[in-house]
């Protein structure tokens, strides 16, 4: 069997709850700052971690042209599905611009396009998630005020949820990353399992302080001179997982583990979408590569609903002030820009014209 067949296998076996994951760990602007900080350390293992993923869809496209054509299929037929960059226009307003984002510390994520750094720079405001993220410290000091949205405040420790079969995977999970099952063992499940999702140059990155996208934006924003703004708080985001059963969230906890270094391939394809500004073929591909079942379907619907749609709706209706006054550039997270429940969308219906900007 040769690599990359062997690699597609796994995947295809892989289990849906992970799809959800790594869309989680793509839409939490602070969480694997927040995990580095409650760990009060850096991740050993991620010290020196260079990004060794691939591409799966190459290795889709060759062993299974026909799964592959589903998903373009699937991509071609989201709305907005095409496009990072567009302008939004109403009558009597200067145009604003929208820019869907990534939350990573990748270099070739964090420079901008020519025309959307052009007009980050001419824009008078600029709206991001959430404009907290400008001073992490407080931030995260913020979020410890609230100690019940991350961490288990009754007593419950991880090992308590687990089978003496998964708190040896976990274990070992966890120690394969540098990181000492005591030292999460009161965190919540979806904490850790937002954090791991991530590969390990990616936590290395963010635990030397390197910003991601969003914050490099906001941050060269308050250089300049703009106004930023926030369309939620880090609390109102981190509540959106907490809400979620906590027998979904150890499920998806374990699934995440047992990738290991494999996660890197499914980044650097999320990272090769966003880059060529296909966003509508990511949820295709991930589905494609991590399949939901039956028994997993309602746990895809609340996930959805909960972390994507009503967030979207939030961004939209926030937005929609701040844009009312022209010359704004907005940045959210690209996966919150395509289909009908949509930031593009939602920004139609409240009077805006938005188009491509290619």
């Amino acid at each position: 069997m040769t690599t990359s067949i062997s690699r597609r296998a796994f995947f295809l076996a892989a289990p849906g709850n992970l799809l959800l994951w790594l869309i989680a760990a793509f839409h939490m602007l602070l969480v694997a700052a927040l995990f580095v900080a409650l760990l009060a350390a850096r991740p050993a293992a991620a010290e020196d971690a260079a990004c060794t993923g691939r591409n799966l869809m190459v290795d889709l496209q060759q062993s299974d042209p026909a799964r592959y054509a589903e998903a373009v299929k699937e991509a071609e037929a989201t709305p907005n599905g095409k496009g990072i960059f567009w302008k939004i226009e109403k009558p009597g307003l200067a145009p604003s611009w929208l820019f869907g984002s990534m939350h990573v510390t990748d270099p070739r994520v964090l420079a901008l396009p020519p025309r959307a750094q052009a007009a980050h720079d001419a824009a008078n405001t600029i709206i991001i998630e959430s404009d907290e993220i400008l001073d992490e410290r407080k931030a995260t000091a913020a979020l410890l005020a609230r100690p019940e949205l991350t961490m288990f405040t009754d007593g419950t420790t991880i090992d308590k949820l687990l089978s003496a079969e998964d708190y040896k995977r976990l274990e070992a999970g966890l120690k394969q990353r540098g990181i000492p099952l005591s030292a999460v063992s009161r965190m919540r499940p979806w904490m850790i399992s937002s954090a791991v999702a991530l590969p390990a140059c990616e936590l290395a990155r963010k635990a030397k302080g390197v910003q991601f996208l969003d914050q490099k934006i906001a941050t060269d924003a308050v250089a300049e001179g703009k106004q930023v703004k926030g369309l939620e708080t880090l609390a109102e985001q981190i509540q959106a997982m907490a809400d979620l059963p906590v027998e979904f969230h150890m499920k998806s906890l374990i699934e995440t583990l047992e990738l290991g270094d494999k996660m890197s391939d499914v980044v650097e394809t999320m990272t090769d979408l966003y880059l060529s500004g296909d966003i509508g073929m990511t949820m295709p591909i991930l589905k494609t590569v991590t399949p939901t079942n039956e028994d997993q379907a309602g746990d895809y619907a609340a996930f959805e609903q909960r972390v994507i749609l009503d967030r979207n709706k939030v961004m939209a209706e926030r937005a929609t002030p701040i844009l009312d006054g022209g010359n704004v550039f907005m940045a959210v997270g690209a996966l919150h820009l395509p289909g009908q429940g949509g930031v593009i969308e939602l920004l139609r219906k409240q009077g805006f014209t938005v188009t491509a900007v290619n």
